[in-house]
C-alpha cells in the first residue's frame, strides 16, 4: 500500500520503535508532525490487534515533536536551522482513550494539534486514526528540556 501524500521515511529513530519501521512521518510545516505507518503483525497483540501502548508511544512522539517544531526548535532534514535553541519536551502526562482497533495491512496515522506552547509547558492532543476512522485521542503536557 503507497503511503499518503506527503509522508516520507520518519527523521526520528529510537530504540523502542526500531521494531516498528518503517515509520513515515509528514511535517505540516508550523503546525504539526504527522506519523504514520502500515500496521504488520509487529504492531499487534496477541489477538491480532494493533497495540495500545504501539497507539501511545507514536501519539506522544508525534505530540512531543508537534510541540518542538510549533516553538521553532525541530531541527529536521533539508530544513533551515530551527529559529529557536534546538530543546526536546519531555512528557509530563499522557492520556489516551482507545475508540477502535486495527489489523495488519491498515493505514495508522497520528494526527497531533499542539494547543499552547510556553517557555516551560507545552499541550497537544491527538486523533490517531486507522484507515481514516477514528481510533484513538490522546492528549499530553510537556515540559521544555
Amino acid at each position: 500500500m503507497p503511503p499518503p501524500e506527503g509522508f516520507a521515511p520518519h527523521f526520528r529513530s529510537s530504540p523502542l520503535t526500531e521494531p516498528w519501521e518503517p515509520i513515515l512521518s509528514r511535517i505540516d510545516p508550523g503546525e504539526a508532525v504527522r506519523l504514520g505507518l502500515e500496521l504488520r503483525e509487529a504492531h499487534c497483540n496477541g489477538r491480532g490487534f494493533v497495540h495500545g501502548g504501539l497507539i501511545a508511544a507514536l501519539a506522544d512522539n508525534a505530540m512531543g515533536l508537534s510541540c518542538a517544531l510549533v516553538a521553532g526548535a525541530l531541527e529536521t532534514p533539508g530544513a533551515p536551522p530551527p529559529e529557536a535553541p534546538r530543546r526536546g519536551y519531555l512528557t509530563v502526562g499522557l492520556t489516551v482513550d482507545y475508540l477502535a482497533t486495527g489489523r495488519p495491512g491498515q493505514w495508522f496515522e497520528v494526527r497531533p494539534r499542539v494547543i499552547r506552547v510556553g517557555r516551560r509547558m507545552a499541550f497537544a492532543d491527538a486523533l490517531v486514526e486507522i484507515d481514516g476512522k477514528p481510533a484513538a485521542r490522546a492528549s499530553a503536557s510537556f515540559q521544555a528540556a
